[in-house]
């Protein structure tokens, strides 16, 4: 199993990213260059808690989202995947920006078990480019938000 850590500077408030990560209506697909509409799918939800698939051609997975807003944490679980094996999972960290100015860190740990062949390969890469490719398209989705 492999995880990578990385984090992200935002001027969006944590309540900001907060909504940015739990937002499941049509804007997700146009927000987030990585899931396409042909493999985005919400399957049941509830408070504090969405089980929803969501990816590309390349890879799709479903997953258990549960967050919990006083605690600025987000649990990503994957439950099924054409890539991703049991323990998969992404988790999400929000604070409030150090030295009063204004806006959020976001730490994100992305832990991979690859299967198939293909997964495997994207897990061996993981610790080569993961934490600078999520650190740039999760960048590049709060930019889209905030303007």
């Amino acid at each position: 199993m492999t995880s990578v850590r990385t984090s992200v500077s935002t001027s969006l408030s944590p309540a900001g990213v907060m909504s940015v990560l739990t937002d499941f209506g049509p804007e997700r697909i146009d927000r987030w260059a990585n899931i396409d509409a042909e493999h985005f799918e919400i399957h049941d939800s509830g408070p504090g808690w969405t089980d929803v698939t969501e990816g590309n051609k390349l890879g799709w997975e479903r997953t258990r989202y549960t967050w919990d807003a006083d605690t600025g944490t987000v649990g990503v679980e994957t439950l099924e995947s054409n890539l991703w094996g049991p323990g998969s999972r992404w988790d999400y960290k929000i604070t409030p920006a150090g030295g009063g100015s204004v806006g959020s860190t976001l730490d994100i740990t992305l832990t991979r078990h690859g299967k198939g062949l293909k997964g495997k390969a994207i897990e061996f890469l993981l610790p080569i480019i993961g934490a600078r490719m999520i650190k740039r398209q999760t960048a590049q989705v709060f930019e889209r938000v905030s303007g």
